[in-house]
């Protein structure tokens, strides 16, 4: 599931994102630009206007990958890098951060992303930001 999720980001792909989403229309993604709830406003702002018009190149590395199982649902924390160009410029971007999936099984049998909350790394000292 992970694996898929990264391809679709580093793809800007949009088809193979709706495989690893749930089709339900309480799907959400918290992100640094927004928050988008259901498939198609995922599709829209997430793949297309942001990853796919933004950025010429992706790559999404991820580290320190932890999925705990909870029945028919699971928790998957980690560590992202990520490296992109800019499609206007061609400008290199560097950024980091954590990401936290909740996926669910489904009826079927089959696991899928239900929830995304990214961030990027903290940048306050310990007694700032509380």
């Amino acid at each position: 599931m992970v694996a898929n999720y990264v391809k679709s980001v580093e793809g800007a792909d949009a088809g193979l994102a709706r495989q690893v989403w749930a089709d339900d229309p309480e799907i959400s993604f918290i992100h640094p630009l927004g928050h988008e709830r259901g498939f198609e406003q995922i599709r829209s702002n997430v793949y297309e206007r942001i990853t796919g018009a933004m950025f010429s190149e992706r790559k999404l590395s991820i580290r320190d990958l932890k999925v705990k199982v909870y029945g028919d649902a699971a928790v998957v924390e980690f560590d992202w890098d990520f490296n992109a160009k800019w499609k206007k410029t061609g400008k290199p971007l560097q950024t980091q951060g954590r990401e936290t999936q909740v996926h669910h099984r489904s009826p079927r049998g089959k696991w899928e992303l239900v929830h995304v909350h990214y961030s990027g790394m903290p940048m306050a000292a310990p007694e700032q930001g509380l």
